[in-house]
């Protein structure tokens, strides 16, 4: 599967802000971007609660409670991981929504998987939706791709109409 074309990111935060729902992030691939993202219209701190940059296997852990077993069994790129991310990013920052990125954007494979490969997860109470993504381009390519797969989700789910 392949990125959606980009959101309307003011639309979003604003449609968050009208339903009283909220955004924290869990990011290890997209380093900060998905919360940076969210953070430039103007009323951002309506919705967004925060996010943790989670790039190394102890911080998943530590900070957002991904299960070490998890991680030694499978590795940090993996559908359990972008999941456990949302979910511990949610919990942690009391909000209504988690989002969790893991992956490879390159140069090179790691811990297996192909440059490109991607899992995007968006959590609530009652939601789960994680995706596999195999993007093509170079780092930055796949990290803002990465990126505007995570907010289409959130507008899907949070039923933001397009």
């Amino acid at each position: 599967m392949n990125a959606p074309a980009s959101v309307d990111v003011a639309a979003l935060v604003e449609h968050l802000a009208r339903t009283g729902q909220t955004v924290a992030t869990g990011e290890s691939l997209t380093g900060g971007l998905v919360v940076a993202t969210l953070v430039d219209p103007p009323g951002a701190s309506r919705v967004v609660r925060g996010g943790v940059v989670a790039y190394h296997s102890d911080v998943k852990t530590g900070l957002l409670g991904v299960d070490v077993g998890v991680l030694v069994n499978g590795g940090p790129v993996q559908a359990e991981v972008a999941a456990q991310l949302a979910k511990g990013a949610a919990h942690r920052f009391g909000a209504t929504w988690g989002i969790g990125t893991t992956g490879v954007a390159g140069p090179a494979r790691s811990e297996g998987s192909a440059v490109g490969t991607v899992y995007v997860a968006v959590m609530s109470s009652a939601t789960r939706s994680v995706r596999e993504l195999h993007l093509p381009g170079d780092r930055a390519a796949i990290r803002v791709a990465t990126v505007h797969a995570a907010l289409g989700m959130l507008a899907e789910l949070s039923a933001l109409h397009i």
